[in-house]
């Protein structure tokens, strides 16, 4: 049977014999041995809650801004140590090849289903940047650099891990962890910097990301957006300002860089899940930048015309060929210079979109149900305009189906108001488990007969 066929009937029959052994029914409640288990997953989730808590303080409060490579590494080496506690081979893949830290991979068991679990150790707060320890709030809440995005998520995939080793059922998987140490600024090449989590997958059934979606626990993702990074360079002709417009000087570099800017807005902002936004502009008579650099310097004066301009962004589309036909439209505006200026327009690699396939929303399906079985209520996939894109993206084209969005929901990402919901903690943990409990059994059971 091909692996696409088997999930499909694995899927099929799971959700239904969940449906019979717990519809209405608390786990509590329910009087069989998979119940029993369960409820002993659950309760070893209760239990390992102060040390998970303690060991998110403890990660949140070490810098690990992409490019700190070594602080990346020492969170790296924190669940290194965790996982290896637990039975798990773990190595330190170097990312000096594509100038990262690198990534954590550790791998667990022979038998049983093959789940991919997905992570990332770095956070978009730099060394030197203000932001930097964790602080409670209240009983529920926590401020912190990557607390939510991913801190906590590599926290909530740990505790659920540790829950079924535990009950004694960890050894009915196959489990591949991959915490990748750039993915809020990827390294490049791709092809090296995501080998880990292409590889993993590859051998994998089942991606299960860690991420938070759009931080509501309602919800998680079985399509992303795919995104890359694009570079504008704009070039005028410098000369006194009282000359700006006329033949010889033209309109000079900042007027065509507007132009641009809002061609791509007036073009494209009304195409469905379609994003791009310019995130750095450096104009003036002279420019310091390098490229891919977040920063640089510009010198300028009021009574000259702009020389040079350069404009760093981003863009997101739901499928390639949205992706296609937004750079097509984006290079025609480009070639359409005003008088004596000149433009060019570069796309670096990016990441994939990841379709919302049948057998994707059959493990939602799966996930719904659980997190039903709790009483927490019903997860719904999230719109694909509300959360960015992430690592699972480089599995999904590989597995047979993809979930995201099951880490510490939490508001703020990426800016200093980030804040996790640590009562998400508990619950994303619970239902991670039983996920990975589920897809166990009775997938092995079925795979042997």
């Amino acid at each position: 049977m091909s692996r696409l066929s088997f999930s499909s009937y694995f899927l099929a029959v799971s959700c239904l014999l969940c449906g019979v052994a717990f519809a209405n029914t608390p786990l509590s409640q329910a009087n069989n041995q998979d119940t029993r288990i369960e409820s002993n997953i659950v309760n070893s989730v209760d239990q390992s809650l102060p040390k998970a808590r303690a060991l998110l303080e403890k990660v949140v409060n070490i810098n690990s801004g992409t490019m700190n490579f070594a602080g990346v590494k020492k969170v790296g080496m924190v669940f290194k140590q965790e996982l290896e506690a637990l039975g798990f081979k773990a190595q330190w893949q170097d990312g000096s090849s594509y100038n990262r830290a690198g990534s954590l991979v550790a791998e667990y068991g022979t038998q049983g289903k093959k789940i991919l679990l997905i992570g990332h150790l770095d956070t978009v707060f730099a060394k030197d940047d203000a932001f930097q320890t964790y602080q409670m709030l209240d009983d529920t809440h926590a401020a912190g650099p990557g607390v939510s995005d991913m801190k906590g998520g590599d926290v909530v995939m740990l505790t659920a891990i540790k829950a079924l080793k535990q009950a004694g059922v960890l050894d009915r998987v196959r489990l591949r962890v991959v915490m990748t140490g750039d993915e809020e600024k990827s390294g490049l090449p791709l092809s090296a910097s995501k080998k880990a989590i292409a590889d993993a997958a590859k051998w994998a059934d089942v991606a299960l990301g860690f991420e938070d979606g759009d931080g509501n626990i309602k919800t998680a993702v079985i399509a992303r957006r795919g995104a890359a990074d694009w570079i504008l360079k704009v070039t005028g002709e410098p000369a006194h300002s009282s000359q700006i417009f006329t033949e010889k000087v033209g309109d000079g570099a900042i007027y065509e860089m507007a132009r641009i800017l809002n061609g791509f807005r007036e073009s494209l902002s009304s195409m469905d899940n379609l994003t791009f936004n310019p995130g750095l502009i450096l104009a003036g008579t002279d420019i310091d930048h390098k490229t891919n650099a977040t920063n640089g310097s510009a010198l300028g004066k009021t009574n000259v015309v702009s020389k040079e301009a350069v404009v760093m962004g981003d863009i997101r589309a739901l499928s390639p060929e949205q992706l296609d036909k937004a750079k097509e439209k984006m290079l025609e505006i480009v070639s359409q210079s005003l008088p004596m200026t000149s433009a060019s327009l570069i796309f670096n690699e990016g990441y994939p979109p990841m379709a919302a396939t049948e057998n994707n929303r059959k493990l939602l399906a799966l996930y719904n149900q659980i997190s039903e079985d709790l009483g927490y209520g019903k997860v719904v996939a999230v719109n694909p305009r509300n959360a960015g894109a992430a690592d699972i993206s480089f599995a999904a084209n590989y597995v047979d189906m993809s979930l995201d969005g099951l880490g510490l929901m939490g508001t703020g990402g990426h800016t200093s108001d980030e804040i996790g919901d640590l009562g998400s903690l508990e619950k994303n943990a619970k239902k991670a488990a039983l996920l990975m409990y589920r897809l166990s059994e009775p997938a092995a059971n079925l795979l042997n007969k």
